[in-house]
């Protein structure tokens, strides 16, 4: 039986604590006297009892006992296992919030959409940026026509935990779980942005390396897209970055924009002046800082998921971004590995419904 729409009281069930942003989500949700956690499910029983004993809340080692006593799930599993988790939650009826990347292809975010579809359930996707303000503001410079024309976008996201040898260990940087490396567990987030302020690119050249560890994915990897209009955004990914500053650089005809701290790379580094935008004063250049602070400076920049989840839970309204979103972002980085791979510049194909040939 599907979840009926609007839930003033959201019972949810946390599946799986994988993904270290399991912790943040299931913080959020406590947090709110009228959201009941209702159970941690976890493949792995040590790791799933650890978080539940952790948040106080039921550890259920049977994913069927744990769907059936819900209205939705959380799933912060590997990868590789957000559609077969996603696929039992539509069997159930459950709405999903689901962590980034969708999926590892975009064969298996199809999949998903397809039993989404049929279900007829609330799916939300995991890109914690749209609700970030810096974003926001982004996309009125944009919007508004203050920068004019944009023909030229540089985006640099990661952070430095593949410098750290127990990061080597870990999941994410296993090709079978994670399904990628830097460009597709941090790259997805600037595609998704890029996708969200300028739409589908129309092809992608790209670059992958692993010069330090020697990883079986990129640790660092860039990825040069192309619009039909001319315009080019350079998206840079990495596992390797010790410290950062600018994260988002935007050149339009009128002016520039340049966004920092958005990244952890930059987040602890970059004190001030976060958003700058160049104008002219007494006719010469200067940089004037927009009165903008990021998420990432405010915090609980991964609780916004959760919070949004639960709102689009109680409203019935739609969330920010769902499986087309998820879909796009997901091939713009699976068409600039394969860019990759050979040596190529690959086209992006359409999105579902778009007319483009």
């Amino acid at each position: 039986m599907i979840a009926k729409l609007p839930v003033a009281r959201p019972r949810i069930a946390v599946l799986s604590f994988a993904h270290y942003h399991a912790n943040f989500w299931t913080e959020a949700f406590l947090a709110d006297p009228d959201v009941s956690v209702t159970c941690v499910w976890d493949d792995e029983t040590a790791r799933g009892q650890e978080a539940a004993d952790r948040f106080g809340i039921a550890f259920e080692p049977d994913l069927s006992a744990a769907l059936a006593g819900c209205d939705a799930v959380a799933i912060c599993s590997e990868t590789a296992r957000h559609p077969e988790l996603t696929l039992a939650a539509c069997a159930a009826g459950r709405a999903v919030l689901c962590e980034k990347p969708t999926a590892r292809t975009v064969a298996e975010a199809d999949a998903m959409a397809a039993a989404v579809g049929q279900a007829g359930i609330l799916f939300m996707q995991s890109f914690p940026k749209r609700f970030d303000p810096a974003s926001h503001a982004l996309k009125c410079l944009i919007d508004d026509g203050q920068l004019g024309r944009v023909h030229l976008v540089r985006i640099r996201h990661g952070h430095f935990y593949g410098l750290q040898p127990e990061f080597r260990e870990r999941w994410y940087v296993d090709p079978e779980l994670g399904g990628g490396g830097a460009l597709l567990d941090e790259g997805i987030h600037g595609a998704d942005l890029l996708h969200w302020l300028f739409g589908l690119p129309a092809s992608v050249t790209a670059e992958t390396t692993s010069p330090v560890a020697g990883l079986a994915v990129d640790e660092t990897a860039t990825a040069l897209f192309r619009y039909a209009d001319g315009m080019m955004a350079e998206l840079t990914a990495s596992f390797l970055l010790p410290a950062a500053d600018t994260s988002v650089e935007i050149y339009g005809t009128r002016a520039t924009a340049l966004l920092s701290a958005v990244d952890l790379a930059s987040r602890d580094i970059t004190r001030e002046g976060f958003l700058r935008v160049s104008a002219e004063v007494a006719g010469k250049k200067r940089w004037k800082t927009l009165d903008v602070t990021p998420r990432f400076k405010l915090g609980q920049f991964h609780h916004q998921n959760a919070i949004g989840f639960v709102h689009c839970l109680r409203t019935g309204e739609p969330p920010p971004a769902g499986l087309a979103e998820g879909r796009a972002a997901l091939l713009m980085i699976e068409t600039a590995y394969a860019a990759a791979r050979t040596g190529t510049r690959q086209p992006i194909g359409p999105e579902p419904g778009d007319s483009r040939q």
